[in-house]
């Protein structure tokens, strides 16, 4: 390790290339451990039969796709799970009161 009376003596571009050669050596460190902590949870959760992503977010992965809920009666093909945004076949029949989101449920 270098005295600090060594650094001292060197000039600012030394001390400027030393700097640059710790945060490239402090980066390498920083991303082997951390590639090495990766691997040693990952096997710690399939040991114990788990996903890690499961464990970190608390959902197993890919959910998967929603059932539709409402279908659009003049185009079978226009569905909505009743999730996000109203689309615009079911806005444009329910304006006005002519029909209600139960008028389109599937069954």
């Amino acid at each position: 390790m270098a005295r600090s009376s060594d650094l001292e003596k060197m000039t600012y571009a030394q001390l400027t290339e030393m700097e640059a050669k710790i945060e490239r050596i402090k980066l390498e460190k920083q991303n082997s451990e951390r590639a090495a902590v990766r691997k040693q949870l990952m096997d710690m959760a399939k040991e114990h039969g788990f996903d890690i992503r499961e464990l970190m977010d608390g959902r197993k992965k890919g959910k998967g796709t929603v059932a539709a809920k409402y279908r659009d009666p003049k185009n079978p093909e226009n569905t909505w799970t009743g999730r996000g945004r109203m689309p615009r076949w079911m806005v444009a029949a329910t304006r006005g009161g002519k029909a209600s989101k139960d008028d389109f449920l599937i069954k």
